[in-house]
């Protein structure tokens, strides 16, 4: 099958601009071009494995774009991981040569390649690599932290890549957008759902450092620098996690005038229908879905055409979807396996660990992770993700974690988007979003927070999410208190 450089090269014409990087315009004849040189260098070296770590850049999409033209397997190594992560990762893949921008990361296991220094990233080699089996036709190898935080390397073929990005590109149905990367091109929903679909549909994709963007590490720290970007590009395209959309709305509450964007993507975990709803009404056309690295991106995804606020959209024409005892399958579009794991190679049918349901129209509701469900002391399951997303649809929270396993009632742990907040005006939300919840899992009780949890790196998993562990074991004198009150 052909790659996404041979489809860029017949969809587009050769002088149109596919690719912005800062200052930088490349037309498709300069990518294609870029891309085959470093292809070349990859292939008479004899490199196998390429590590790839580096800010978001054309330098990046380069390397990632070459290995695949090239032949090689390619491996995004995730700006956020730690110094054992990242070792584990070059052990794990057997990598034997890597493209970077902070080369003293890597001084102890590998070497800078002296024949190359012109190149836009270091390349360095390794001279004693590991050589682990992989499974057959692997291409790319994807780390995602997951909901444990420990790494796993979802191996993919170019194949599966490419048909994820055509099944989007016709999902969504747009012509010559305009992309701008606001998540790590690491991450697989903004590396095929959002660079690759872009180039498939003959659009363009604008790329900036992560920093300018207002990050650091995986974190958004700087909202204003964000919502600049966004007025100064005026893309049409973006893919968001749900913290981003609230963000979004949030500023647009506040008098932020939004670009007339024409398609936004939201997934990454449970969106309220009340802010997809809310987002609407402000002319954001937000359309959530389901994407998860073993599935190469979206697998699921509302548009103009298929669309179900409140549902994960319907599956792409390439996916196969079942619930089995409540937990979302996937076939179809399914990993070649998980790298290191040869038990885990060629299933075939993926069991994700997410827990949904199919309504009678055919779309995708998520409703939780089975690791994170609550069992209240009457025996009543409860997702807390599912209250979260409608406590954290109001502007006036920041984050949320919901609590009551083996416990007579729900209780939150609350962060203000504003310090400050009333206590009364954080008790108007619940209130209000105890009237849309059951009555096993309505809040009863909450504490509010001195600082949200995102400012703890200790709190937070490298994904972004919530260690629920540590949370619970920190504040477990207050939680304790919460329930004590009521007795």
């Amino acid at each position: 099958m052909a790659g996404v450089i041979e489809t860029l090269a017949n969809a587009v014409s050769f002088r149109q601009i596919v690719l912005r990087d800062g200052d930088n315009n490349f037309t498709c004849t300069e990518v294609v071009h870029k891309v085959q040189q470093l292809a070349r260098i990859i292939r008479r070296a004899g490199y196998r494995r390429v590590g790839l770590h580096a800010d978001n850049s054309a330098a990046w999409l380069f390397a990632d774009l070459a290995c695949q033209e090239a032949g090689v397997v390619c491996v995004p190594i995730p700006l956020f991981f730690t110094a054992a992560q990242r070792k584990a990762t070059l052990d794990i893949c057997g990598i034997d040569a890597l493209f970077t921008a902070t080369p003293a990361l890597f001084a102890e296991d590998f070497t800078l390649d002296e024949k190359f220094t012109e190149l836009p990233l270091a390349l360095m080699l390794c001279s004693t690599p590991s050589r682990p089996e992989l499974p057959a036709d692997t291409s790319k190898i994807s780390f995602t932290s997951g909901a444990t935080g420990s790494p796993k390397g979802v191996c993919l073929s170019a194949a599966q890549q490419l048909a994820q990005a055509r099944a989007l590109a016709n999902a969504i149905q747009l012509q010559t957008p305009v992309h701008l990367c606001v998540l790590p091109l690491s991450n697989l929903m903004e590396n095929i759902a959002g660079v690759y679909a872009t180039l498939q549909a003959g659009g363009t994709v604008i790329i900036r450092a992560l920093s300018e963007l207002g990050f650091s590490g995986s974190r958004l720290t700087d909202r204003e620098k964000f919502l600049h970007a966004l007025t100064e590009v005026q893309p049409d395209t973006l893919m968001l996690t749900p913290q981003l959309l609230q963000v979004l709305v949030h500023a647009v509450n506040q008098g932020w005038e939004s670009p007339r964007m024409k398609f936004i993507a939201v997934a990454g975990g449970i969106v309220s229908a009340a802010l997809i709803t809310e987002a609407r009404a402000h002319e954001l056309p937000v359309y959530e879905g389901y994407s998860l690295a073993e599935g190469a991106s979206l697998v699921s995804l509302n548009t103009p055409r298929t669309d179900q606020a409140g549902s994960c959209g319907l599956p792409l024409q390439h996916v196969h979807i079942e619930i089995d005892y409540f937990e979302i399958t996937i076939s179809g579009s399914s990993m070649l396996g998980y790298a290191g794991d040869p038990v885990s190679w060629n299933q075939g049918r993926i069991y994700t660990g997410d827990l949904g349901y199919m309504d009678d129209w055919g779309f995708l509701h998520l409703t939780g992770r089975r690791n994170n469900l609550l069992l209240s002391s009457q025996r009543q399951l409860i997702s807390p993700e599912s209250v979260e997303s409608e406590l954290l649809s109001s502007p006036v929270l920041a984050e949320a974690m919901v609590l009551g396993n083996s416990r007579p009632y729900c209780v939150a742990l609350l962060a203000p988007s504003n310090p400050h907040s009333s206590d009364r005006a954080i008790d108007a939300v619940v209130a209000a979003t105890n009237v849309r919840l059951p009555d096993h899992a309505q809040v009863k009780q909450w504490l509010r927070l001195d600082k949200p949890f995102s400012e703890d790196a200790e709190l937070m998993l490298e994904n972004g999410q919530l260690c629920r562990e540590r949370i619970a074991l920190k504040y477990q004198e207050q939680i304790a208190a919460l329930y004590r009150s009521e007795e």
